[in-house]
């Protein structure tokens, strides 16, 4: 019989088959947000509180975009080449951008936003950042060699302009403007260009820039180009987002450096919360764009990494001074552009919210219904206190949809551990997770330990039996103790071209027995199958039956039998030609062999063995010539030779001999 791989057809094994992983998780970062923007490039940004609206110019495109603050456009003003620094008057009634391609302050109506002013400020100035201040408007100019501080008086019939406010300093390329949140009278400019580093502080009361303090000689060579400057809080600091991996802090009265926060490497925008919250923001493609630290603390509570929309393998960068906290809440908005273009308003919703991260451990693999123990930690910027309540959750086959397993406690140094005893085999995944709080945003962690099932003893009988064609055989499988399932599947695999099919499914009885019957026409795989439940694995076992091939050999033409001896022998005359039709159980393109012996000196010798074609019947007809034949005597069968009479569908067979003679 042809060797055969036993197909596992009902296997249900599934629920155990997968591999056991360990694996932690950060918590969900609550409802963050972004959205698409159709501009070109981000040179300023600006957040109205009244109106609930951002500001966003584009100096490719020369245009002032305004959207919600979930990022929808509400409105766009063109037709502003170059447009750059922005600033809200101090009752948001108006929004004032530098125009450098047009030599000019536009002024807009910050509800309507359109165009009400243009104030030219003289060819050549390039005005690029603005900031109000003293019942006037200052905008920082000039070339990156030499840029200086300019100012618009609108209060009179026509505006005055003023250029050249503080020519001493020398600020390298139109400074950065600024404006106090706690004193109206006061700005503060920083260079923007990478040539040389300044810094001053002024008091606008009078309607001249009169400088109170600058960087001191031994600042001047470092720090490089600066992309924002913010005030902190109260007034007293000022932040500079610059090269290098920190944005650098100046004590206004003297600007001293007093501080700084970690970034990353270029530092692109800051923006400071009413209540002394600081966000650095930097352009690092490779590592994080936003540090949120705060007040009077140095380790950032937050850091947000914005991920790639472009076609860069970095992720997208955040634009310069495009930072801004939402005025009287609690969001932060952030600007960032996409390598090969594209610009996106990015709404970070908790900010200040510590993110903690559950790393949950449990053994890779364990066995069904026996005690294991869950571990792990919780890490967070701001940790969490011995006690904090932690829900664990069980999902398995029996509980998909999870089943809990109570409130446990977080134990000292930010660890947890408790035992559980999974009830089902599989994967099963132990969920740990914390509710958050004021100061904490919601987070969970998981691991799978792959639960191995009971083994299960199926045995199934009759193997290497061989049978004669058409007999019965009756096949009992008997299957050990199980969980639940107590059903088993028999199936039948004939060898050749002919399905598998189900000869029985049915619980087995009280012995763990199962029978089915199958009368045997080919050589035949039975298998039987357990599928398994959610503590027994599944199991399967065969038995190879092999069937002998059906034959059958008749004579006729013979005109008389004779005994000779114990044997009776069909006889012919020699002039007869003795018609032999010989049987097998039919199958495409089968072959008989029939064997002719001759009685010859006291002994049955060969006369010749030839194969020949079966008709759809199964049939073949041979006549042997008898002339010259009287006073012989022969023998003949028919046999099916395994693997040679055409195909190998059942067992060797040899048929009886068939007896005859010939006379005159």
């Amino acid at each position: 019989m042809r060797k055969r791989t036993l197909s596992a057809a009902t296997s249900l094994a599934v629920l155990f088959s997968s591999a056991a992983l360990v694996a932690g998780t950060a918590g969900p970062a609550s409802a963050d947000s972004s959205k698409a923007l159709a501009m070109s490039s981000v040179g300023d940004m600006v957040v109205d509180g009244v109106h609930r609206k951002i500001f966003i110019s584009d100096p490719y495109l020369g245009k002032i975009v305004a959207t919600d603050y979930a990022g929808t456009v509400l409105s766009t003003v063109t037709g502003l080449p170059g447009v750059t620094g922005l600033a809200l008057s101090a009752d948001s009634g108006s929004l004032y951008a530098a125009v450098p391609g047009a030599d000019a302050v536009v002024a807009l109506d910050a509800q309507a936003v359109t165009e009400t002013t243009r104030y030219a400020t003289g060819e050549g100035t390039d005005p690029q950042f603005v900031a109000a201040a003293g019942g006037r408007i200052w905008f920082g100019y000039g070339t990156n060699e030499d840029g200086d501080i300019g100012s618009i008086d609108p209060s009179g019939e026509q505006p005055v302009v003023t250029l050249g406010q503080d020519a001493e300093i020398n600020y390298s390329g139109a400074p950065r403007l600024v404006s106090s949140p706690t004193d109206p009278n006061a700005i503060a400019a920083v260079s923007s260009y990478y040539h040389w580093f300044r810094i001053g502080a002024y008091d606008v009361s009078t309607g001249t820039a009169v400088r109170t303090a600058r960087s001191p000689e031994s600042e001047s060579s470092s720090g490089g180009m600066v992309s924002d400057l913010a005030y902190t809080q109260d007034g007293s600091r000022l932040i500079t987002a610059t090269a290098g991996n920190r944005h650098r802090v100046w004590q206004t009265s003297d600007l001293t450096q007093v501080g700084a926060y970690a970034s990353e490497y270029h530092g692109a925008a800051v923006a400071v919360a009413p209540d002394g919250t600081v966000a650095a923001g930097s352009d690092a493609w490779y590592g994080p764009d936003v540090f949120v630290y705060r007040p009077g603390e140095t380790k950032a509570v937050r850091q947000y990494d914005f991920p790639n929309t472009g076609n860069t393998s970095a992720g997208d960068s955040l634009a310069d001074s495009a930072l801004a906290w939402e005025p009287g809440g609690s969001r932060l908005f952030a600007v960032t552009t996409a390598g090969g273009g594209g610009t996106r308003l990015h709404v970070l919703d908790e900010p200040t919210r510590s993110v903690p991260v559950v790393t949950v451990k449990a053994p890779a693999t364990a066995p069904v219904a026996k005690a294991l123990t869950v571990s792990g930690t919780i890490a967070a910027t701001l940790q969490l206190p011995a006690g904090t309540p932690l829900t664990v959750t069980r999902y398995d086959v029996e509980a998909p949809q999870g089943k809990a397993l109570g409130t446990r406690a977080l134990g000292a140094n930010g660890a947890f551990s408790f035992p559980d005893t999974p009830t089902a085999a599989g994967n099963v995944t132990y969920k740990v997770a914390y509710a958050g709080d004021a100061q904490h945003a919601a987070a969970t962690g998981t691991a799978v330990v792959k639960v191995a099932p009971n083994k299960t003893a199926l045995t199934l009988d009759r193997h290497g039996l061989v049978v004669n064609f058409n007999t019965t055989v009756t096949y009992t499988a008997t299957l050990g103790p199980t969980y639940r399932n107590r059903v088993v599947e028999l199936w039948a695999d004939p060898v050749g071209a002919e399905p598998k099919r189900l000869l029985k499914r049915g619980t087995v009885n009280s012995a763990g027995k199962l029978s089915a019957s199958l009368k045997m026409t080919r050589d035949t795989w039975v298998s039987a199958v357990f599928a398994g439940d959610t503590r027994s694995a599944a199991v399967s076992a065969a038995s190879a039956v092999n069937t002998r091939a059906g034959v059958a050999t008749t004579l006729s033409r013979h005109y008389k039998w004779t005994k000779i001896g114990t044997t009776s022998y069909q006889t012919y005359h020699q002039t007869a030609d003795p018609m032999i039709a010989a049987w097998l159980n039919s199958y495409p393109n089968r072959k008989t062999r029939l064997d002719l012996q001759l009685w010859y000196q006291g002994a049955w010798r060969s006369a010749g063995s030839e194969f020949f074609r079966l008709n759809a019947n199964g049939m073949a007809y041979v006549t042997i010539d008898g002339d010259g034949a009287a006073g012989y005597k022969f023998r003949v069968r028919s046999a099916y030779l395994d693997g040679t009479s055409g195909d190998n569908v059942n067992s060797t067979v040899y048929g009886p001999w068939k007896y005859f003679n010939f006379t005159r």
